[in-house]
């Protein structure tokens, strides 16, 4: 079974963007092991916020998610979208069933790339299977939290850390699942 990798970038104080939606204090000086990760997935399930402002970025980067991100298939997961691009998989009704589907399904890991409320949704549906944080050293005050408020705890294991010289830390975990 695949994995559902949670990956994003985070303030040491939690926030995924600023309060005016701004993450201009991402490090993209290097490659902070983009690289690797893209090696490991071939699809990505994206909330329609992220979309929307995914595919504003992308206009005008060679219609490229993420830099040097290779193809990979999209599920946009909205009740509100009518359409999205082309090769694109719109995702509107039972999205977890769909979830649980497209994970048991073959091919490479998924990239949970964002979404506040389909990271909740995930989460608490239990199909995250791992959480690949970059901590930025940074004290944002405000903004949109990574993490809602949850019913349970989460027990995580330690996979892999890597610290760098811009004091950005790499954290991968696993998450437990309840049994």
């Amino acid at each position: 079974m695949r994995n559902v990798i949670l990956g994003l970038a985070v303030t040491l104080d939690g926030y995924i963007e600023g309060p005016n939606g701004e993450y201009d204090w991402c490090f993209t000086d290097q490659d902070y092991g983009l690289k690797e990760f893209f090696s490991r997935i071939d699809a990505v399930f994206i909330g329609r916020k992220s979309y929307e402002v995914a595919q504003a970025y992308a206009e005008g980067n060679d219609g490229q998610l993420v830099p040097g991100m290779p193809p990979a298939s999209e599920y946009v997961f909205s009740r509100t979208l009518e359409k999205v691009k082309e090769g694109a998989v719109l995702i509107s009704d039972n999205a977890m069933n769909e979830a649980r589907k497209i994970k048991a399904g073959p091919g490479k890991d998924i990239w949970l790339y964002g979404g506040a409320s389909l990271t909740d949704a995930l989460m608490k549906e239990g199909l995250v299977d791992e959480l690949w944080m970059s901590v930025h050293p940074i004290l944002l005050g405000s903004g949109k939290p990574l993490f809602r408020p949850q019913d349970s705890r989460t027990r995580l294991t330690l996979l892999d850390s890597k610290t760098y010289d811009t004091g950005l830390v790499s954290l991968r975990y696993r998450v437990d699942k309840k049994q």
